[in-house]
């Protein structure tokens, strides 16, 4: 089937685009942080990224969410940097370290584009991928003169710009952004970013705009829609709460939702004895119930006996 970035590829409106992304580099505005440097000569703003984005890794993923890995794995690229840079980041060595990795012109991130389709995956997923947004429309224009067909993956914190998220209309066929804080207190001491609610709330409501709920083919396989996961707090339950509400009231009961709780002790959190724990199983029941409470029809269960089968083990 031919995807709607296709579409756009051949119309010559992926083209156009491409150049008014590029354009923001120069001045960059592309996240929240605004930073206004000239990406294009080499200065670095708030995500570390100059001109060329960096590829940290890439595989076929069996970590993600079901309707992402199927059978054959969702293909992963993870982009190092970070415009949101939460103190706590699980990817701390990426996330927080820009040259970490392979810097990618055009040709080359495509071809590893074109490498995990051949090699049976599901999505291409692009995990943080918020600063580098140019240069991603940028490889699927020879990836799809060779070939994609893939659906892409958005995978994102949240802490996006309407006008970015424009330019990807139409382009991105699963939104899975996180939603990590509600309180402006707790979005500033962890990652400096006072207008993480506010931001998270117009952008997860634009993608949902874009894309929909979750659509999920006969074989299991997530086509396109939206996908929110949550990461547990230590302590955040009350903020918990509010976020699950917000996607209940305000997107859609239908929405996919992943509450997760693999939250554990990394990064920078030295000066913040309350992240110094773990998430217990009566704080994940608690979340899980309550969502359930208030309508979200929709959460990601880990199916045990795929898991084994994907390790060779009989269920």
């Amino acid at each position: 089937m031919q995807t709607k970035g296709l579409q756009l590829h051949e119309s010559g409106i992926l083209k156009e685009r491409v150049q008014q992304a590029r354009d923001i580099l120069s001045d960059c505005t592309l996240c929240p942080r605004r930073c206004g440097v000239n990406r294009l000569e080499g200065e670095i703003g708030r995500c570390g990224t100059a001109e060329h984005a960096v590829i940290a890794s890439y595989n076929p993923h069996f970590g993600e969410e079901q309707p992402l890995v199927g059978s054959h794995g969702s293909g992963t690229i993870f982009l190092s940097g970070c415009s949101l840079g939460c103190c706590f980041c699980q990817n701390f060595d990426i996330s927080h370290n820009a040259s970490s990795g392979h810097a990618v012109d055009a040709e080359s991130f495509a071809a590893v584009i074109l490498d995990l389709q051949s090699r049976g995956c599901h999505n291409i997923n692009f995990v943080t991928p918020s600063h580098v947004v140019p240069h991603i429309m940028a490889a699927l224009i020879p990836a799809y003169e060779n070939g994609l067909t893939l659906p892409l993956v958005y995978n994102c914190s949240g802490y996006e710009t309407l006008s970015t998220l424009e330019l990807l209309d139409g382009l991105i066929d699963v939104y899975m952004p996180d939603f990590k804080f509600w309180e402006k207190d707790t979005a500033q001491k962890y990652a400096d970013a006072a207008d993480y609610s506010e931001t998270a709330r117009l952008a997860v409501r634009e993608m949902h705009r874009q894309v929909g709920d979750l659509h999920i083919d006969r074989n299991g396989i997530a086509t396109h829609g939206l996908l929110i996961r949550h990461l547990l707090m230590p302590g955040g339950l009350e903020e918990t709460k509010a976020i699950l509400n917000f996607i209940a009231s305000q997107i859609s009961t239908d929405t996919y939702v992943n509450i997760m709780d693999q939250y554990r002790p990394c990064g920078t959190i030295s000066a913040y004895a309350e992240l110094h724990t773990s998430i217990s199983p009566k704080h994940y029941s608690e979340a899980v119930g309550y969502a359930e409470k208030i309508g979200l029809q929709r959460l990601d269960r880990r199916e045990l006996s795929s898991l084994l089968k994907r390790l060779g083990i009989s269920p």
